[in-house]
């Protein structure tokens, strides 16, 4: 009788390097204390016993959490397994999460200093499908150190196909994954036993990570001698094809083989995977990701919000791709066909056309509207109709030639009334003065102009004026209230301090040009009236 070894690479360990990440964070400077986080040494010695190559850290700051990840991100592009064990304070906006290392501060949307992003954890795990697990552990209490932007545990995730999490408490989490080391231990029957556990992602009725060791056997003495080259070539072949068919006929010629245990693990996944024909197409179509940006871009174009154009196909792509195939009347597998795709193309693109004709349509009416506003105000060429155009359209078509007419307007406005005062200065009297303001009231020189009618003021009439002024018997707190109104209407009297200097002069002399009164500079009682009167109604009008 001839011993051999039945599933001997489990027995003995893996010859690859599946790999685990193990973090427990308890002891924060500056956020609540996580009791049980940092109790990792039980979870890492049962992975570690399980064949896996373990990257560990307790209470690690930014720097130490980014050296474990970069290391486990390191080795895992080639394992068959992926197990990752976050424990500790998680902040989140609601789409996006965040492991926090122990030296955070109040985590603050904008200032997440050497926290590890859980969407880049699982970019990382979605090689070995099926075979991926992430456990988070963490206390979802409100905690007042957090910024409004930001709430304390873990938001909504993002899953890629065939990554399992896990959620619950740290101590579960921890008590969890030591359980899920264990050969043969089924961690969806683990989820169901324990009711402080969550679910989410890849999730059927059975998942093993570490298959039962297979006892020795003693064969039928006429049995041949098992070639492990053969077996091993079968299997190879079996995980290329990936079919039922292929799994099943090495079961069929090594029904005790030592890959027995995973080939009816991935008979069970395949059986019990929705639309997976339909995966494997879309799969061997080998969309680049440009290509898939474009699927995603065509998706929106058509109102079909896959919630970014990035070239990955996530939940919000395939929820887009599911509401379009309803829509169409394909099967709603949430993955594409060749023709699918064609035809989303061809959508979009008459889609594209079709607005860019709206558009078009859009931008003549508005011209149509340009023209007809213009015609009918700065078409006529006055400066009012000028002015009422560009403040229509700022932009319009005819703006700029609109801006040109009232610029030489303004122009010969200012020639003329330059012709206007050195005329006024040449002949030099009150009453050259007197008719360029009649002419320029608002004028260029009009304040110099009421300048020089009071400079060639005689002293009798100075005196008159100032008699008439003084015969009023305003007091200070009058005369203030006249600076302040003067003031109030744009008239810069100067200090508003009940003396009159001859800023306070010119402002009087303005005042009383603008309302048609003598511009003498000095109060007299229809001065007073009225500007006590515009006074009090411009209050009441507030």
């Amino acid at each position: 009788m001839r011993q051999i070894t039945l599933m001997a690479m489990i027995a003995a360990g893996p010859a690859w390097a599946d790999e685990a990440l193990v973090l427990g964070n308890a002891r924060y400077v500056e956020l609540d204390q996580l009791v049980g986080a940092d109790a990792i040494d039980a979870p890492v010695d049962a992975l570690a016993a399980a064949g896996f190559d373990v990257t560990q850290s307790t209470n690690a700051t930014g720097s130490g959490l980014r050296d474990a990840v970069q290391g486990f991100a390191a080795g895992s592009g080639d394992s068959d397994r992926l197990v990752a064990a976050l424990m500790g304070q998680f902040a989140t906006d609601g789409d996006r999460t965040w492991f926090l290392p122990v030296d955070t501060g109040g985590p603050s949307l904008f200032a997440l200093e050497g926290a590890v992003s859980l969407e880049s954890v699982l970019q990382v795990m979605v090689g070995p499908q099926g075979q991926s697990v992430l456990a988070l552990g963490y206390d979802a209490a409100e905690n007042a150190a957090y910024d409004t932007y930001l709430r304390e545990g873990v938001g909504t995730l993002t899953i890629p196909q065939g990554v399992t999490v896990v959620t619950g408490d740290p101590s579960d989490i921890a008590d969890f994954v030591q359980a899920a080391a264990a050969p043969g231990a089924d961690l969806m029957a683990l989820v169901q036993d324990d009711r402080g556990l969550r679910v989410q992602g890849y999730a059927p009725e059975q998942l093993v990570l570490v298959a039962a060791q297979t006892q020795t056997a003693d064969p039928p003495a006429d049995d041949p001698i098992v070639d492990p080259s053969a077996e091993q070539a079968l299997w190879d072949g079996a995980r290329a094809l990936d079919t039922l068919d292929a799994y099943r006929n090495y079961l069929t010629r090594y029904p005790q083989g030592q890959f027995a245990s995973e080939a009816q693990d991935l008979i069970a996944e395949i059986e019990t995977e929705p639309n997976r024909p339909a995966r494997l197409a879309e799969e061997a179509l080998d969309l680049t990701r440009a290509q898939r940006r474009e699927v995603q871009q065509n998706l929106t174009v058509l109102n079909f919000d896959p919630r970014g154009i990035d070239g990955i196909f996530g939940a919000g792509s395939r929820s887009a791709i599911l509401n379009w195939q309803q829509q169409n009347g394909y099967a709603q597998t949430t993955f594409l066909t060749a023709e699918q795709i064609t035809r989303l193309d061809a959508q979009a693109a008459r889609r594209t056309a079709e607005l860019e004709a709206e558009r078009e349509r859009a931008r003549q009416e508005e011209l149509r509207l340009d023209r007809a506003y213009w015609d009918e105000t700065g078409a006529q060429g006055d400066a009012p109709g000028l002015r009422a155009y560009l403040a229509r359209y700022p932009n319009g078509t005819y703006a700029s030639q609109a801006q040109d007419l009232l610029n030489a307007m303004a122009e010969t406005a200012r020639a003329q009334d330059n012709a206007a005062w050195a005329a006024a200065q040449e002949a030099n009297t009150q009453d050259s003065y007197a008719a360029y303001l009649e002419a320029y009231p608002e004028g260029i020189n009009a304040s110099a102009a009421r300048a020089e009618i009071r400079a060639l003021q005689s002293p009798a009439d100075v005196a008159e004026e100032t008699a008439r002024e003084q015969a009023l018997g305003l007091n200070a707190i009058t005369l203030r209230l006249v600076e302040a109104r003067l003031g109030q209407i744009g008239l810069d009297p100067g200090n508003v301090d009940g003396t009159f200097d001859a800023q306070t002069r010119e402002a009087i002399a303005s005042f009383q040009q603008n309302r048609s009164l003598d511009a003498t500079g000095y109060l007299d009682e229809v001065t007073v009236a009225r500007l006590l009167a515009e006074g009090i109604q411009s209050l009441a009008d507030q």
